[in-house]
């Protein structure tokens, strides 16, 4: 039986106007063991005056290890979604985020196919996003790190989607990092689709869906940034983590929320319910 432990992602502080240590710092107060910190390449001015919480992989990728070991957390993931349909984008940035990982201390990139080209077949994305998956692959294998796809987009909204583009590249460093809100938006049950998915997960990102944004947007959307505090929309949390138990290997709820406020609500729930 796996172990589940709590993380979260660090959009919970971004409306904030903080930096990533003010981020893992605020997790560890609120309980949290484990953080999930957003990546991104070059530069810009909010994260560059401390006003926003994702860091420049052109930084230090110790900056990160350093914040952690500060506030006496960990890394469960990096957040570093790019488009796999995109290989002159998704190649050289998912590769510079494993390597990122691997420096500072993080077991698993989570990334999704992103949005399509308007002049690409489906065929065309799906032989696109193979290519920028296996060279992904090839550097990840060396390195231990795990390659979380995330339900996100036009073809990952579906359980069949999903398994399309995991079954692209055959590598033991791609597995699933499963999202519990998008799934519930795209339309489908998120508890036996995690069932489905239960071998091969690497991650989780505990995202609840309010009942009001359930009656506006699901089935209408692929995905939305972050959810409502756990314990307060539609997802079955308990079934969750019956399910996450019976993963192969131990897996962290990284909660997906948009205030601190909630973040507290969230590790509250689930904390009752471990």
């Amino acid at each position: 039986m796996a172990n589940v432990f709590i993380g979260v992602n660090n959009e919970f502080v971004r409306h904030n106007d903080k930096n990533c240590e003010f981020a893992c710092q605020k997790a560890a107060e609120l309980g949290y063991e484990y953080v999930e910190p957003m990546v991104h390449w070059g530069r810009e001015l909010l994260s560059e005056a401390g006003y926003f919480h994702s860091v420049s992989m052109l930084d230090d990728p110790l900056r990160l290890k350093d914040a952690c070991e500060a506030s006496g957390v960990k890394m469960s993931a990096l957040s570093a979604h790019c488009p796999l349909t995109k290989p002159e984008i998704g190649v050289e940035y998912l590769k510079q985020a494993i390597r990122f990982a691997a420096e500072c201390g993080a077991p698993v990139v989570n990334t999704d196919e992103g949005p399509k080209q308007p002049w690409t077949s489906e065929e065309e994305d799906f032989v696109l996003m193979k290519y920028t998956l296996a060279e992904a692959a090839k550097v990840a294998e060396r390195r231990g790190i795990l390659i979380g796809i995330e339900p996100h987009q036009q073809y990952s909204k579906t359980l069949e989607g999903l398994d399309r583009i995991y079954n692209l590249v055959d590598s033991p460093a791609i597995g699933i990092n499963f999202d519990t809100g998008n799934a519930y938006l795209g339309g489908s049950d998120p508890i036996e689709w995690l069932e489905h998915v239960a071998g091969r997960l690497v991650h989780l990102h505990a995202k609840d869906i309010s009942m009001q944004q359930s009656a506006d947007e699901r089935g209408k959307v692929t995905g939305t940034p972050v959810g409502c505090a756990c314990g307060e929309g539609v997802i079955d949390w308990k079934a969750v983590i019956a399910v996450c138990k019976k993963a192969p290997r131990d897996i962290v709820m990284s909660v997906e929320c948009g205030t601190i406020e909630q973040a507290e609500k969230s590790i509250k729930h689930l904390k009752s319910l471990l």
